[in-house]
């Protein structure tokens, strides 16, 4: 399993694909396929058949999962590489380019 850079509360834009320049937060982290769940971002529409929760049934419009490679971080207004070093004993993740603390 690869360390991946971006967490649960970050806000992205989607770098490439068919949603190329949306943002939002991610949702969700789904490390063991490298993906997350971005809010608001690629969006699908799945057929639910009635039941004791749902007893209409239905279409209902939810995110689907986009791989992390397409996706990238907002700081300040502009995407940005992250990297990790440690400051003291404490390994945290920076902007690659304005080399702050995320």
């Amino acid at each position: 399993m690869t360390k991946l850079k971006l967490k649960t509360g970050d806000t992205v834009q989607v770098i490439s694909g068919d949603h190329k320049g949306e943002q939002g937060k991610i949702v969700k982290v789904l490390t063991d396929k490298s993906r997350a769940i971005v809010e608001g971002v690629n969006m699908i529409s799945k057929h639910t058949k009635p039941s004791a929760k749902n007893p209409q049934g239905g279409i209902v419009k939810k995110e689907a999962s986009l791989h992390i490679s397409n996706l990238m971080i907002v700081e300040k207004g502009t995407t940005t590489r992250v990297g990790f070093r440690t400051e003291g004993d404490k390994k945290v993740r920076f902007s690659k380019k304005t080399n702050q603390a995320i």
